[in-house]
């Protein structure tokens, strides 16, 4: 049972730990990524856009000056290319043991029109959810070698609309909506399989899922190059005062989900409100815990990205 006396703003020491976060140029994997670092963690930040992976990293030195110089590095991985992800993957596993994998990196605002990858996947579909799950399973030795932990992003989407991913790659009934929707579910319900699979096999590695709630730009500080939001979205953000949160805010439950010993594989925690708060232990959607959808995404996700976790390399590790 994880303690009842976590405090977000003082986590526990985490120096000699090393974690990787996908997306962590802006938003919630910058805000996490500096909370890893001001415990004493190393953190490697991976991002697609250089300029704007080495902004992070630099206001991240600026707002924690007492960090070791090199406890943050920066790795370019886009999530939605295969090829990208098969590189990033190498060099990480060059790099020895790793404590923690927090996938972030994600299409939150989706294109109106449906677009695909240079893969030939749906663009939304492979950023939130394949090019992770490639990703994870990727990692998996160095992660077993820590005895680590990934953590998966969810979302309260999946509790507002519930669709079935029969069509992951939404071929037909495309909509922004639904495909945010649906990489949502799919990348929820690989967290939870992941998890179910991880200890089937023996693998000392657990498997969690967070979500950040009603997280918004406008509610957050402003940081050069990371959070520059306009004064209309100042605004209409603090409009919703009442319903929403920081994104520094957001993502404490992101952190506590990869660093707190206590939590166990398979478990799912958001903020106490479901919106905003502190992190609380939750109950996810029906549909993301149906074993059936689960085995279906598992199976596309391995056809499609061509990864096969290495259960067998792992086990016992």
């Amino acid at each position: 049972m994880a303690s009842t006396t976590w405090n977000p703003e003082h986590l526990p020491d985490l120096t000699g730990k090393v974690y990787l976060v996908t997306g962590a140029n802006a938003g919630l994997g910058y805000f996490s990524s500096e909370q890893l670092v001001r415990a004493g963690a190393r953190v490697i930040m991976s991002g697609r856009n250089p300029k704007r992976i080495s902004a992070a990293r630099a206001a991240i030195r600026r707002r924690v000056p007492n960090a070791e110089p090199d406890a943050t590095e920066t790795l370019i991985l886009d999530t939605s290319n295969f090829g990208s992800v098969r590189s990033a993957a190498a060099s990480v596993r060059g790099r020895g043991p790793l404590d923690g994998l927090l996938l972030n990196a994600g299409m939150v605002h989706p294109p109106k029109k449906r677009e695909v990858t240079l893969d030939g996947n749906e663009m939304v579909f492979a950023t939130n959810a394949l090019g992770h799950y490639a990703l994870a399973g990727s990692l998996l030795l160095p992660l077993a070698a820590a005895s680590g932990r990934m953590v998966w992003l969810g979302s309260m989407s999946t509790s507002i609309s519930q669709y079935d991913p029969v069509d992951p790659q939404l071929v037909s009934n495309y909509s922004g909506w639904r495909a945010y929707v649906q990489s949502k579910i799919a990348t929820t319900v690989l967290g939870y399989e992941a998890d179910r699979r991880l200890r089937a096999a023996d693998v000392d590695v657990t498997s969690v899922i967070a979500h950040p709630g009603y997280s918004v730009s406008g509610r957050t500080p402003g940081i050069t190059g990371v959070n520059e939001p306009s004064r209309s979205a100042r605004f209409f953000d603090n409009l919703q005062a009442p319903m929403t949160q920081s994104k520094e805010h957001g993502a404490w439950p992101l952190v506590r989900a990869l660093v707190d010993s206590d939590i166990s594989g398979g478990e799912y925690w958001g903020p106490k409100s479901t919106m905003r708060g502190v992190p609380k232990l939750q109950k996810s959607s029906k549909i993301t815990r149906s074993l059936d959808v689960a085995e279906r995404i598992w199976q596309v996700s391995e056809e499609v990205t061509g990864v096969q976790w290495p259960f067998a390399q792992t086990a016992g590790a």
